[in-house]
């Protein structure tokens, strides 16, 4: 199968997705989708364009057995994660991808990674507009499109001191999930394959970042652990953080996966996994105190659980506070993907 018959039967659509509630001018934003040398877009009166891309590439950011679908849907979701922490909407996105020569030529794996893939989109009413396709090393390179009111989008250099740190959903899962398949911890096949879901399947939080327009001072995706992902936030916004030990607890969805696992699991590594672990792609925010109760609106509009679990502070640097109060000095690094 040659380049343009593969791109003719898994990737190219007789019309553009259909739209998310969340995102009614998507179809009226592509003038012109696949098929020319570029696709045109428009965002809407009075919007500006965002745009993120993400690369991931086969034994540095998934398992060379995934399922396929999960991995076309995680292509994409990653992205819009980028969107959601922007306060932004879908519009659409393009494709760059390539392909070992026996992927290239098996039909089920293709067209299941172009099921994960459209499904998610279809979800959100984001378009494939356009792409590449080579041989080479299995990776897929998404660049999305989406576009946020001007003046409000929610950018990372917009902290201010006395804000307090808020969290959405839950951190942990994907680490944990990482850990059970390296062969580092045992986990039964039920929380297994629960902790793999937050892995291979996370859930970008667009509908809690456009709620948060207006809200929020500032926000960003977790995609490369928390301390590290909120290190941005604090050199971008020239300010510091301290998280609260007890409620950053709160976050761990794991603690009942935990209960099956062997290994010497404590409070202490079941933060280092909310701090360090990565892939979890929700969404870390700041807001002023006195917006703790729209803050709370708006996950609900969202149905989205969000968590206060510590305060930006004009000090610089990152520190976790234990129940008694003690600060400890935490390293804000995220994953280096040249490390």
């Amino acid at each position: 199968m040659g380049e343009f018959e593969l791109i003719e039967r898994f990737f190219k659509r007789n019309q553009a997705a259909t739209p998310a509630p969340t995102a009614p001018e998507a179809p009226n934003s592509i003038a012109l989708g696949i098929g020319d040398d570029c696709a045109l877009l428009q965002p809407a009166p009075g919007m500006q364009l965002a745009v993120s891309t993400d690369l991931l590439v086969e034994g540095r950011h998934f398992f060379a057995d995934v399922d396929p679908a999960a991995l076309g849907h995680k292509a994409l979701a990653v992205n819009l994660s980028d969107l959601a922490a922007m306060g932004a909407e879908p519009l659409a996105f393009t494709l760059a991808l390539a392909l070992p020569p026996e992927r290239a030529q098996d039909e089920a794996w293709l067209a299941a990674l172009a099921q994960g893939l459209f499904a998610l989109a279809d979800a959100h009413g984001c378009a494939l507009v356009g792409g590449d396709t080579t041989a080479g090393p299995l990776t897929l390179c998404i660049t999305v499109f989406g576009q946020v009111p001007a003046g409000h989008a929610l950018r990372r250099d917009r902290a201010r001191a006395g804000d307090d740190l808020w969290v959405s959903g839950t951190l942990g899962d994907a680490r944990l999930a990482l850990a059970a398949l390296r062969g580092e911890i045992d986990l039964p096949a039920e929380a297994l394959a629960q902790a793999c879901q937050r892995l291979e399947r996370p859930t970008p939080r667009l509908a809690l970042g456009t709620a948060l327009r207006g809200i929020a001072h500032s926000a960003i995706d977790v995609s490369d652990g928390l301390a590290g992902d909120l290190g941005h936030i604090l050199k971008a916004s020239q300010v510091g953080a301290a998280i609260e030990a007890v409620d950053a607890s709160k976050l761990i969805a794991s603690r009942a996966l935990l209960a099956g696992a062997e290994g010497p699991f404590g409070l202490k590594s079941l933060l280092s996994f909310i701090l360090t672990g990565g892939d979890d792609y929700e969404l870390a925010f700041t807001a002023p105190p006195a917006a703790r109760a729209a803050v709370q609106a708006a996950a609900q509009r969202a149905a989205t659980p969000v968590t206060r679990i510590g305060r930006i502070e004009a000090e610089p640097g990152l520190r976790l506070i234990d129940a008694h109060g003690r600060a400890t000095p935490l390293a804000a690094r995220a994953f280096d993907h040249f490390a």
